[in-house]
């Protein structure tokens, strides 16, 4: 493997992690923003979907600017807005400006986006480069690990009373050191649209919006995203609400769903080589949809921790082998990675609040059954994510590996 590959591919692992560490460092202080800010629950509520606001808008215009400047760029840009988003916030916390703490998450959201796309590019593009079907998975396992990280800084520094300022001046400077550093590590594996040098970036995105593959793999994804999302946010509360249990076995609901989920992500590349990726993610779909059952019925604390861990295990490998699937032809990367990575992020940010206006009218336990209708989409779309050479202008497979 060529030297420059290798910085790149640990570069890329770098991007990764620091993602997952940043976007948990600054959720678990959500108590301390609300605080700071003297916010009602509700006025809180509404100051986060500023940051989900950002996000989704960052997703579809990501791929232009990857298409046009190159994943190790739109890297570099997105941990640049994050960070710019970060100190804006710290001095819209040090004013107690609620305005400025919207404009800043929004401006946090829309770095996400742009490096969620970016690193997904560069990340598919070194496996192309080095025949590997292992490397997305453990990269996306990586972002995992990145998440505990960032949840037990922010625990330990909110532990410490360290201000939540003071957090994002410091993370945000790491996040501006970072973004020097993987801007020169991922170059060698950087990738441009080149498919047709008369066609601009733009049209490249509204064509990808239009493939029937590239759609049917969106909705693959969206599927299995919806699944994570959702137990992200409401498996700890399904226990403490449905089963009537202590905060602290909810929380260990939620570490045994992420550890799961981690180890698919770690051991599942392995599983696609052997057995093809629309098999896996068939597999995936039944196991995550089993746990949901085994959740939603469970009449005891240990049934409902044998769903989290079968739910972590089959959301694992939606999110990596869609992006695969979507970087098959490495010119058109940019931009089907970004319209699956908006279908994707859209429904893991908008699952969430459904399922608690479900919750309300049915309660959680049973409103999480919604849940499945999202995983059986996602087994009837799978077919669509088999891996081939290239695809036509309408999106239809050209020469089937």
């Amino acid at each position: 493997m060529p030297s420059t590959t290798v910085s790149s591919k640990a570069a890329v692992h770098g991007a990764f992690a620091a993602n997952g560490v940043m976007y948990a460092a600054l959720v678990s202080r959500v108590p301390a923003l609300g605080e700071e800010l003297s916010l009602s629950t509700a006025e809180l509520g509404l100051l986060l979907l500023w940051l989900s606001a950002g996000a989704v808008s960052g997703l579809p215009t990501a791929g232009l600017l990857v298409q046009r400047v190159g994943g190790s760029r739109g890297v570099t840009a997105g941990t640049s807005l994050a960070a710019t988003g970060l100190l804006l916030l710290a001095f819209g916390l040090r004013t107690a400006s609620w305005p400025v703490a919207a404009a800043a998450l929004f401006f946090i959201g829309l770095g996400m986006g742009l490096w969620e796309v970016s690193m997904n590019v560069v990340g598919s593009r070194i496996a192309h480069l080095i025949g590997s079907d292992n490397l997305l998975p453990r990269l996306h396992a990586t972002l995992s690990l990145g998440t505990v990280v960032g949840a037990l800084i922010g625990a330990f520094l909110a532990s410490m009373s360290v201000p939540l300022t003071s957090q994002n001046l410091g993370i945000a400077g790491l996040l501006a050191l970072m973004a020097l550093l993987l801007s020169r590590l991922t170059q060698g594996a950087d990738t441009r649209g080149t498919d047709d040098a008369t066609r601009t970036p733009g049209s490249i995105m509204l064509t990808s919006w239009r493939e029937r593959r590239t759609l049917l793999v969106g909705i693959c994804v969206l599927g299995f995203a919806f699944a994570e999302g959702t137990a992200n946010e409401w498996i700890a509360y399904v226990l403490v609400d449905g089963y009537g249990t202590a905060e602290h076995t909810g929380a260990l609901a939620f570490a045994a769903f992420v550890a799961a989920m981690t180890a698919g992500r770690l051991t599942g590349g392995a599983l696609v080589a052997r057995v093809g990726r629309a098999n896996v993610l068939r597999i995936s779909a039944a196991m995550a949809l089993g746990g949901v059952l085994v959740t939603a019925f469970g009449d005891a604390v240990a049934w409902a921790l044998v769903g989290a861990v079968l739910w972590g295990l089959g959301a694992a490998m939606g999110f990596p082998v869609g992006i695969a699937a979507a970087a098959d032809d490495p010119a058109r990367a940019a931009a089907r990675v970004s319209v699956i990575s908006s279908l994707g992020y859209a429904a893991f940010l908008g699952g969430p609040p459904l399922l608690g206006l479900l919750g309300g009218l049915y309660g959680i336990q049973q409103a999480i059954l919604v849940v499945c209708a999202a995983l059986l989409l996602a087994f009837l779309a799978a077919g669509s994510t088999r891996r081939i050479t290239a695809l036509g202008d309408r999106g239809s497979p050209v020469v089937p590996r």
